[in-house]
C-alpha cells in the first residue's frame, strides 16, 4: 500500500481547502502525487512541505505567478525577490490606507472632494442664509472647478471669500438665488444684472484677480462646462449670468469668472 495522506487530509493539515490545493496544482506550484491502487492521490511529506511553502508565500501576498520562481531561486535571488514583494505590499497598503481615509472623509461630507478652505466657504454660505439647494449647487461648481481648472481653484476660492465679505454683494447674490424661480424673460432679471454689474464695477476686488483671470481664460472650455452646469434646471440664472457678463464686457471689465450654480 502506498503511504501518504489524501488530498482532503493534506488540505486539513495545512488549514486550506481542497480547492486551494487543486488551484496550486493547476498553477504548477506543487506536483500532483501518484495515485494508489484505489485511484486516490497520496501526499507524502515532500508534497506537504511544498504545500506549506506555497501557502506561506501566497498568504504573505506573493502573487501565485511569482511563487514558483521564488521557491526555485537561490538564497540571494530569493532575498531580493522578497524585498521587491515587500515594497509592492507597502505601496498597496498605502493605497488602501488612502482609500480608507477617503471613506472617512466621505462620511464627513464635503471633505472627500474639497479642501477645508472650500468647505469653510460653503459653511459661510449656509450661515448667511443661502438655502441647501443653492449651497449644493455651489459645492458642485467647486468640485468641478478643482478638477477642471486646478490652476485657478485657489483664486476662485479667494474671490468667493471676498464676495462673502461684501454685504452688498451677498444681498445681490441672495436676490439672484431668488431669481432662479422667475421666468427667464422676467424684466427684473435685467434690473438685477444691472445692479450686479454695477457692484462689480464699483468693487473690482469682487472680480477675479489677474492670476485667477489668466488661469480661467486659458481654460475657457472648462469654464463653459462649469458655468453651464445645471443650466437646464435654472434658465433664469443662465440669463442673469449672461446679461451680467455682457454688461461687464461692454464696460471694459473682465467677466467675474465665478461660475453660477
Amino acid at each position: 500500500m502506498m503511504s501518504g495522506v489524501t488530498i482532503g487530509q493534506a488540505a486539513s493539515f495545512l488549514g486550506v481547502s481542497v480547492k486551494t490545493v487543486r488551484h496550486y496544482h493547476e498553477h504548477g506550484l506543487v506536483a500532483e502525487p501518484p495515485r494508489d491502487g484505489s485511484g486516490y492521490r497520496r501526499y507524502g511529506s515532500d508534497h506537504l512541505l511544498r504545500l506549506v511553502q506555497v501557502r506561506t508565500l501566497a498568504t504573505a501576498g506573493v502573487p501565485l505567478a511569482e511563487v514558483g520562481p521564488l521557491l526555485d531561486a537561490g538564497p540571494e535571488e530569493f532575498t531580493a525577490a522578497l524585498a521587491d514583494v515587500r515594497r509592492r505590499l507597502a505601496e498597496r497598503i498605502a493605497e488602501l490606507e488612502e482609500r480608507r481615509a477617503t471613506l472617512h472623509r466621505l462620511a464627513e461630507g464635503d471633505r472627500a472632494l474639497l479642501p477645508d478652505r472650500a468647505c469653510a466657504v460653503l459653511g459661510r454660505m449656509a450661515g448667511l442664509g443661502f438655502g441647501p439647494d443653492y449651497v449644493a449647487g455651489q459645492r458642485e461648481a467647486l468640485v468641478l472647478a478643482r478638477v477642471l481648472v486646478p490652476g485657478g481653484f485657489d483664486a476662485f476660492l479667494a474671490q468667493l471669500e471676498r464676495q462673502l465679505d461684501d454685504p452688498g454683494f451677498v444681498d445681490l447674490a441672495q436676490r439672484a438665488w431668488e431669481a432662479e424661480g422667475w421666468e427667464p424673460d422676467d424684466p427684473r432679471i435685467e434690473e438685477l444684472a444691472d445692479a450686479m454689474a454695477e457692484r462689480y464695477l464699483a468693487n473690482p476686488a469682487l472680480l477675479a484677480d489677474p492670476a485667477g483671470l489668466e488661469a480661467w481664460s486659458r481654460a475657457a472650455t472648462q469654464y463653459r462646462l462649469i458655468d453651464r452646469h445645471r443650466e437646464d434646471q435654472t434658465p433664469s440664472a443662465a440669463r442673469l449670468t449672461a446679461l451680467t457678463e455682457a454688461r461687464l464686457r461692454s464696460a471694459g471689465a473682465p467677466a467675474p469668472r465665478v461660475p453660477r450654480r
